[in-house]
């Protein structure tokens, strides 16, 4: 019935081309209820049932073209896939028959799409708090749907909430530009909001927020008809505003370009409470932000540049599934890194590669006990869980392998059309590997004849999308000039470890002129060296004020640095801090919600004294985004 091994929708014989939601935001109890509607086309001779995907759903009624049927029946509860919703149809349909599925419903307490916040998690602490996250499979315990990214539809929204509700997709009503929950009163008076997306997307992109948020227009770029804009509760908008309102706009038209044009019409962006649990997500329209991206000098602005290029690779190409998920992360971390280069400098592209190297090399080393997870093409079993999967390899090996390939075909110059040709093509569809293959070769087969072909034909194709192992199949090379005081500095720290008093040795003006990803890098060099003693840990501390750094990409490489020998007297030191700072105990009251810098923090906790981090976590669990904790109670053992 499906060939998505996370899907047991039956999309292959009747997919969805709309979806219509009907949500009404219950905040006390903790539910969105309403009704999911599919308009669906027959494709497959007898069809005799539409099969969706649900998990966690509490199912009332289902209707067949405004009939009520009670020819419906829950499947079992796979504990990944959850329970597939059949629903009998009165007949067999002819090929072509367009019909409507109505499924009425409430989300229950073990939803994981929705992280539901109490008015104290926020920042103004007033009122409550939803937001969701689709990917890549918890779509289905949103509504009833075809919960796989082989398929894409349009959909409309209809939500009443006594919080103002954001989409991925276009607001229709209550005007965006007007005043905030159309001017009723936030928190006690319902008001209808209504979203279409005209764009068909996978489920996954589907994505609900709803709390004390405002929204604040970035200035209009000439010449440019889409919008872009920030939402943020009220205590954030004016530092959010401040991080993203140079770059957001010009980012985009930057990367119009090198690409098509941007096909939604609007890109704003979303500062959510700091429990998201990753950096970015992409959701149409409407990207979602972590507020660990406020650092209050824009350094860390450049996520953007990543979860905007999804608007092409992933939001317009799409994986086929699971499997494929290189195709969505690859392509748009290479094409970030080209914007690196259009933006500022190449030698600012090959920091991007540098930086990643170590992400990379952490990623394929925890994995070698599951190898397979090593691959870019990744075999999964039906049911398999794809986030056991999701790590830097997809983006990290991904983006390497498309640099690979540009070196062999010719360098940017060349590579660049066919970037375009690829967007060009498939933007719209959802592909596998095989097809992207193959229209590779097709391109260069048309531009650029029997030498382009001999050049691909000796890349070696099984070592890097089947290959296992820590290492890549080929050597890569970066521009290392942005790197190289960083590398340089860090030589200098593992050359003074028989010093007794290594801060005598060294001064805060060293890393003075240091930005915040050359303040990474060295700290990510000095993990390649052996462990250094306790003083030089504290010294780091006390001379360049890391472990008190407010920005999270320093902190978190501290913290590695001095965890890096969990028998050490450093990591012994520094394990409680290390903690209290994940969980927002160090006086700064935020959860570093975000995996990124949690689950690396509670793996070497871990390793250092398992029990408190296990009990720090239990205290604090519910803090933590559903995904996150179900990850990080893998990761302990729990």
């Amino acid at each position: 019935m499906s060939n998505d091994p996370t899907s047991q929708a039956n999309f292959l014989q009747v997919p969805s081309s709309h979806v219509d939601f009907n949500w009404h935001l219950d905040f006390e109890a903790k539910v969105v209820a309403g009704s999911v509607t599919h308009h669906m086309r027959i494709v497959h001779d007898s069809v005799n049932e539409i099969v969706l995907d649900t998990a966690a759903l509490e199912i009332s009624k289902v209707e067949i073209d405004g009939h009520a049927t009670q020819d419906y029946k829950l499947g079992s509860n796979h504990p990944v896939m959850g329970s597939a919703l059949h629903i009998s149809l009165p007949h067999i349909p002819p090929v072509g028959l367009q019909i409507q599925v109505t499924v009425h419903y409430k989300t229950t307490k073990d939803c994981t799409a929705l992280q539901w916040l109490a008015k104290e998690q926020t920042q103004g602490k007033q009122h409550p708090y939803l937001f969701s996250q689709c990917q890549p499979i918890y779509a289905r315990s949103l509504a009833p749907i075809q919960d796989t990214p082989s398929i894409k539809t349009t959909y409309s929204a209809t939500i009443t909430s006594v919080l103002p509700a954001l989409m991925s997709a276009i607001r229709v009503s209550p005007p965006q530009d007007g005043p905030a929950h159309d001017g009723k009163v936030v928190g006690k008076d319902i008001v209808t909001y209504k979203y279409n997306q005209p764009v068909p997307i996978p489920s996954y992109l589907i994505a609900l927020a709803a709390g004390n948020v405002v929204y604040k227009p970035f200035a209009a770029i000439p010449g440019k008809t889409w919008t872009s804009g920030v939402w943020a509760e009220p205590e954030l908008i004016d530092a959010s505003y401040w991080e993203f309102k140079e770059d957001t706009a010009r980012f985009l038209a930057t990367e119009e370009t090198i690409v098509p044009p941007y096909r939604f019409g609007v890109y704003d962006v979303l500062v959510l409470p700091p429990s998201f649990p990753f950096g970015g997500m992409e959701n149409a329209c409407l990207t979602f932000l972590t507020p660990t991206l406020l650092a209050g000098d824009r350094s860390l602005v450049d996520v953007v540049v990543h979860e905007l290029t999804h608007s092409w690779f992933g939001n317009g190409v799409t994986h086929a599934n699971a499997t494929h998920f290189w195709l969505n992360e690859g392509f748009t971390t290479y094409m970030e890194r080209v914007l690196q280069e259009k933006l500022h400098s190449p030698a600012a592209r090959g920091f991007q590669y540098v930086i990643g190297a170590k992400g990379l090399s952490d990623a394929l080393k925890g994995y070698e006990g599951a190898p397979k997870y090593q691959r870019l093409v990744i075999p999964f079993e039906a049911g398999e869980d794809p986030d056991d999967a999701y790590s830097e390899v997809p983006y990290e090996k991904g983006a390497n392998f498309l640099l690979h390939l540009e070196r062999k075909l010719g360098g940017l110059d060349v590579f660049l059309p066919y970037i375009y040709d690829y967007v060009n093509t498939f933007t719209g569809k959802s592909i596998t590997t095989e097809v992207w293959k193959k229209h590779l070769y097709a391109y260069f087969t048309a531009n650029g004849g029997a030498e382009k072909i001999a050049a691909l034909d000796s890349v070696h194709w099984d070592a890097w999308l089947h290959g296992e192992g820590t290492e890549l199949p080929v050597k890569m090379e970066y521009d290392t000039s942005l790197a190289q005081q960083a590398y340089d500095l860090a030589a200098k720290w593992d050359q003074s470890r028989s010093s007794s008093k290594p801060a005598h040795n060294f001064k805060e003006s060293d890393v003075e002129s240091f930005n915040s990803n050359q303040k990474v890098v060295f700290l990510q060099t000095l993990q390649s060296y052996p462990a250094l003693p306790v003083a030089h840990v504290d010294a780091l501390a006390s001379v360049y004020h890391f472990a008190s750094a407010t920005n999270a990409e320093i902190r978190l490489r501290f913290y590695e640095v001095a965890l890096q020998d969990a028998s050490s007297d450093a990591a012994r030191k520094y394990t409680p801090a290390a903690l209290r700072w994940v969980v927002g105990d160090d006086g700064s009251g935020v959860v570093k919600g975000r995996m990124k810098f949690c689950r690396p923090v509670f793996q070497s906790t871990g390793k250092v004294d398992l029990e408190l981090a296990r009990k720090t976590f239990r205290a604090h669990e519910s803090a933590f985004h559903p995904i996150a904790a179900k990850m990080i109670v893998k990761d302990l053992g729990l």
